[in-house]
């Protein structure tokens, strides 16, 4: 026996473990960082955060920002939109999604190989934002929740991803044996493959669910209405055109109504995010199983 092969692979890898788990560490750090200083910085008072005082933790520790924020009703106008356009849109995305992925799993399904071959084709090419746009405006969606329903009941990834866990998952020996005890294809489908696919469809809720809560495009397109606004959109216009006045109003001093405006930021990015922070806990293991199943079987 060679040992001095076995020791030098040994050591080999032994220093690849070590720069593995120094680039996860620096990657780590380096997603981590920027997470901590927005929380830090929601919390600081907002005369230090603007003297740059603010790199770690708080600095002199407030809930001014979070205070705004709470009686501030477009904001609540906006969480209830997201709420609304999140839960409606996912269930839709997950029934479009399984609706499309299951029959294209099976092998008696004629023309399946031609149908999937046109859904890859719309993930290369597509008409374009005009086009979309006048589509959604000949239907009559246009400042219609619709718009941000219909248009995208449905993503061909997550279909893909859905019909490789089906066809890896759910064995043709199941279905002949359901057959023969005279079961459905609709009956099979609601008895017996969505209960063994418990994981993909916690994957895909997951996916759908955050596409929707951090959507504002298609807003910002199809919407005119501010009553309709989601979320994002009142967290865009503050982030980016820093249209808060109706925020700081109350606060005489222009200089600190400056302070304000830019603490606001921080905090309504929290406020925004917090939702799928506490979502994601309790999904998460089925979202990695159900990725690798469909990725490794698929």
């Amino acid at each position: 026996m060679n040992w001095s092969g076995v020791m030098k692979n040994s050591t080999g890898d032994k220093a690849f473990f070590i720069c593995n788990y120094i680039f996860a560490s620096i990657a780590f750090l380096l997603v981590l960082y920027p997470i901590v200083y927005v929380i830090s910085a929601s919390f600081s008072s907002p005369i230090a955060l603007m003297e740059g005082r603010v790199w770690l933790f708080p600095v002199d520790l407030g809930v001014q920002g979070y205070k705004a924020v709470i009686e501030y009703h477009d904001v609540w106008m906006g969480y209830g939109n997201s709420i609304l356009y999140m839960v409606v849109g996912t269930i839709i995305n997950v029934v479009m999604t399984i609706a499309a992925a299951y029959p294209l799993s099976r092998k008696d399904f004629v023309g399946g190989k031609i149908i999937m071959l046109l859904f890859a084709f719309t993930m290369i090419f597509s008409g374009g934002m005009i086009p979309d746009y006048l589509l959604v405006k000949n239907l009559g969606l246009l400042n219609s929740r619709l718009a941000l329903w219909i248009p995208n009941a449905m993503t061909v990834f997550n279909v893909i991803v859905a019909t490789s866990f089906f066809r890896a998952n759910i064995p043709d020996e199941l279905l002949e044996a359901a057959r023969v005890d005279g079961c459905s294809n609709f009956r099979f489908l609601r008895s017996i493959v969505l209960p063994l696919s418990g994981a993909i469809i916690a994957v895909i809720t997951l996916f759908y669910a955050v596409e929707h809560w951090n959507s504002y495009f298609n807003a910002l397109l199809y919407l005119s209405d501010k009553q309709m606004y989601p979320l994002q959109m009142f967290l865009r216009d503050i982030l980016l055109m820093n249209s808060s006045s109706d925020l700081t109003m109350n606060v005489a001093d222009e200089s600190m109504r400056l302070y304000l405006n830019e603490l606001l930021k921080y905090s309504l990015i929290i406020v925004a995010s917090l939702p799928l922070m506490i979502i994601y806990p309790f999904v998460q293991k089925y979202f990695v199983k159900g990725v690798m199943i469909g990725s490794i079987k698929g």
